[in-house]
């Protein structure tokens, strides 16, 4: 294995195809592809799935490029320490569950130490697919709460994939609505208040389970439910359909504008929220920059 074989595998994922990725790299094509077998070779792996189609990254193939990255970016950092250089792009990924202080600490980041050249990725996506990021290093941190009700399924998850979690802090249960709902006048809101309203949810796909729910409560009897995939939407029907979602109330009014309001909920509830990351892999420099400034943030 060397740094060059694996930023040629990099590369041949990221574009989709070893004609784009020869282009890329200044090399010939059969050179790319021998370098790429010799390291399937290696490591008794198969990467990708190559047919008359394109390519596919097969799952090993996307951990072991997990892996990749960790290495490149650490060559990366070595090189920046000892020569002043920056080969490449600066490259990060954040995986979360809705936050709107996980998104401004990424922009924080973003804005302090992007430099020139760079790749960050912002995922806002299900809870179990943040796992599943932050164990096969698609994305080196994660983001998530634990409560009473989670927490057994959720760290033994987290253990299964060698993965700690570090508390940030702790809020009591708040209720999203619009400014205009009706219920905007009440200092606290009910369960009781809320029962003939829409509840707003996001999607888990295919790990549905409570235990994954991004909202605390989500065994809670509801007559109206709505299930939606981003937060733009959440958002929008808050407001057009007066509906709500119980979340940790921490919200930016910058980013996500005047219209939504948070008012606490009378329920014996909290939500621990924290990050995750690889027990085995010591922090980038990037990724302790991020902490620090969701410390700050929150």
């Amino acid at each position: 294995m060397t740094l060059k074989q694996l930023s040629y595998a990099v590369a041949v994922a990221e574009t989709g195809s070893f004609t784009e990725a020869a282009a890329k790299l200044f090399i010939a094509q059969p050179s790319l592809t021998s370098a790429i077998r010799e390291l399937e070779k290696e490591y008794g792996i198969t990467i990708f799935i190559r047919s008359n189609k394109g390519i596919e990254l097969t799952p090993e193939g996307d951990e072991f490029l997990g892996y990749a990255r960790q290495v490149l970016e650490q060559a990366n950092l070595i090189n920046e320490r000892y020569t002043g250089k920056t080969i490449g792009k600066q490259r990060f990924s954040v995986s979360s569950q809705h936050y709107s202080f996980a998104v401004e600490a990424f922009v924080r980041l973003l804005k302090e130490q992007g430099g020139d050249k760079y790749e960050f990725h912002m995922r806002e996506t299900q809870t179990y697919e943040i796992i599943e990021d932050v164990a096969n290093l698609r994305s080196e941190i994660g983001i998530l709460y634990l409560n009473k009700f989670n927490e057994t399924v959720i760290r033994k998850t987290l253990r299964d994939n060698n993965l700690t979690f570090t508390p940030l802090f702790t809020a009591k249960p708040h209720v999203f609505i619009g400014k205009d709902n009706p219920l905007a006048g009440k200092k606290q809101l009910s369960l009781q208040d809320l029962k003939s309203y829409p509840r707003l949810s996001y999607e888990q796909g295919s790990h549905n389970s409570f235990y994954f729910s991004e909202e605390i409560l989500s065994t809670v009897d509801c007559d109206k439910e709505l299930v939606v995939c981003d937060r733009a939407s959440l958002f929008n029907m808050l407001i057009g359909l007066n509906g709500y979602t119980i979340c940790s109330g921490v919200i930016s009014e910058e980013l996500n504008g005047p219209n939504i309001i948070a008012k606490p909920l009378a329920v014996d509830d909290y939500m621990e929220i924290g990050y995750i990351l690889p027990g085995a892999i010591r922090p980038s420099q990037l990724t302790q920059s991020y902490i620090e400034i969701l410390r700050e943030l929150v």
